[in-house]
């Protein structure tokens, strides 16, 4: 019987973290959308003035980019599994918000619906789709690098192929807070009031083929890698050595 190895464990249990992690978000998101008789969010005055609720929220936002990068620090040996543990984690963590919001909720009701996907430095607006095909992508590349970790041992990370992956996302966060941006100068009341009026789907196009590039690229390493090692056997038959 073949033993579950300590990748494939430490992969589980982020997994699991990452779920529940998920579930405490969507409860808490419920609890906050209730409170404001905004269950759904594209609709006149989707950020109303809420008090202390707005600042509460800001720093639960905060927590969450803190909780994330701490357990990818703890499940990984070096600077690349951890990262790449902590992007698994978003990754898993952000499909799974919304599959617990639908089951808590009832929304959303299609991968159309938009949604404020956060409020730090300015609201994020975009269809629920957009932000679920980017952890799509984080899952691919965190697990690729967590799990074939020594492919990159013998091919070398390539940390050059993150920085096409990086100007991915600076675009996504364009296209996310474009809106925002041009209602800024106008005061915060304008700002909570903005509805987006359509989402730039070719330069967001743009954004994703850039950030699938490093999870094209740790694929192609880890097929050479595996290549290589099964290539192995048969070159000990021919060589004798």
């Amino acid at each position: 019987m073949n033993r579950i190895s300590p990748e494939h464990k430490r992969w589980l249990v982020v997994a699991l973290y990452a779920v529940a992690m998920a579930w405490v978000e969507a409860a808490a998101v419920y609890y906050l959308r209730s409170l404001i008789d905004r269950i759904e969010p594209y609709q006149p005055g989707p950020l109303p003035e809420a008090g202390e609720f707005g600042e509460a929220e800001l720093v639960r936002e905060l927590a969450t980019m803190v909780m994330l990068p701490a357990v990818g620090w703890l499940a990984g040996k070096k600077a690349l599994s951890r990262l790449g543990y902590a992007v698994f984690a978003f990754g898993l963590w952000d499909i799974f918000y919304y599959v617990f919001l639908r089951v808590i909720t009832g929304w959303p009701r299609s991968l159309l619906d938009w949604d404020i996907l956060f409020l730090i430095p300015l609201p994020w607006w975009g269809p629920v789709w957009a932000p679920m095909s980017i952890a799509f992508l984080m899952i691919l590349w965190g697990t690729f690098v967590t799990q074939f970790e020594r492919c990159f041992a013998c091919f070398g990370s390539n940390w050059k192929s993150l920085a096409p992956g990086g100007s991915g996302v600076a675009l996504a966060l364009f296209v996310f807070m474009a809106d925002a941006i041009r209602t800024a100068n106008k005061g915060m009341d304008a700002l909570r009031a903005m509805l987006p009026s359509g989402f730039n789907w070719p330069l967001f196009s743009i954004a994703l083929a850039l950030m699938a590039w490093p999870v094209v690229d740790v694929a192609r390493q880890v097929l050479c890698a595996r290549s290589e090692v099964d290539s192995q056997p048969e070159q000990i038959l021919k060589t004798g050595k």
